[in-house]
């Protein structure tokens, strides 16, 4: 049951950080839509009042990308064969090749259209695994990366109170973002479709996520954690 339960968080751990990825996919998706695909196009409108507000949302995910992670790196959930990292390299490269030889659309366009057919969305899901694999685990690709991260470790330690005002500000403006989308999808109904409601999903999570870690004092312990 004990080894059950610490594979369940390392599970969960590497959920997060996928979460963290797909709120700036959604972001980044809708952004790009907004500068360059769709003129006078404005994001869940009347609710949100400016779609620049979603490079707040990618900064939130970004800065749950460690304490996501760190919850799995406290565990010891051993290795089967490889490294969890070698797993990520594998999905990504399996996922980059199915997309350059089958996918619809170009790689470097992935996340940066608005395209909702399967196949696209299959090589995004397999592209974000892989990497959420690979951040999961970073300092264990090489000693540089493992060093490199805790020097920004401790530098980040050293303005840890500016890190929580900052991830606050980004949770709150992200869980407003998330209101406007859930109004949005309420009238009319046909703004609810399956796009929608994973972002909604994902933004939502980001929210809950950056509350807990900050309320946690994350950043203030960030000093007395190995990256």
């Amino acid at each position: 049951m004990g080894r059950l339960w610490v594979i369940s968080k390392k599970i969960f751990s590497v959920s997060l950080v996928f979460n963290a990825l797909l709120t700036i996919t959604f972001a980044t998706n809708i952004l790009s839509t907004f500068y360059w695909h769709s003129n006078n196009w404005h994001p869940f409108s009347p609710y949100l009042i400016n779609g620049n507000l979603f490079w707040i949302a990618i900064v939130a995910a970004v800065i749950n990308i460690f304490p996501s992670a760190s919850l799995g790196r406290s565990l010891h959930t051993g290795r089967f064969l490889f490294h969890h990292y070698i797993y990520g390299f594998i999905v990504l490269a399996c996922a980059l090749a199915y997309v350059i030889l089958f996918s619809p659309v170009g790689l470097s366009e992935l996340f940066f259209v608005f395209d909702q057919r399967i196949e696209v969305n299959i090589g995004r899901f397999f592209v974000l695994g892989g990497l959420a694999l690979i951040l999961d685990d970073l300092p264990d690709v090489s000693t540089r990366i493992e060093s490199a991260l805790n020097r920004l470790k401790f530098k980040v330690g050293e303005i840890n109170k500016v890190v929580s005002i900052l991830h606050i500000v980004c949770g709150t403006v992200s869980l407003y973002i998330f209101v406007a989308i859930a109004l949005s999808m309420a009238t009319p109904p046909q703004e609810v479709t399956l796009a929608n409601i994973l972002c909604a999903g994902t933004i939502f999570i980001t929210v809950v996520t950056s509350f807990i870690f900050v309320k946690r004092g994350i950043w203030q312990k960030i000093n007395h954690q190995k990256a």
